[in-house]
């Protein structure tokens, strides 16, 4: 088992609480115990998780939102 890890993603595109729970979902799909911090006014989302970071921002993008920096 991975030691979890917390990685910083900057995500455009989200804007309500939909979008919050889509990323979450997406992210939770490849890691169900991934915990999710999702500040929405500045794009921020903090993942807890045992994936690596371009695990989890693949997730998001495939959720429909652009991901930029860990």
């Amino acid at each position: 088992m991975s030691t979890p890890q917390t990685h910083q993603l900057n995500v455009k595109g989200m804007s309500c609480q939909h979008c919050v729970k889509a990323v979450t979902q997406a992210v939770q799909a490849q890691d169900p115990q991934a915990t999710l911090d999702v500040d929405l006014p500045q794009g921020r989302v903090t993942v807890h998780t045992v994936l690596p970071a371009a695990a989890v921002a693949q997730a998001i993008k495939e959720e429909g939102y652009e991901v930029a920096g860990t």
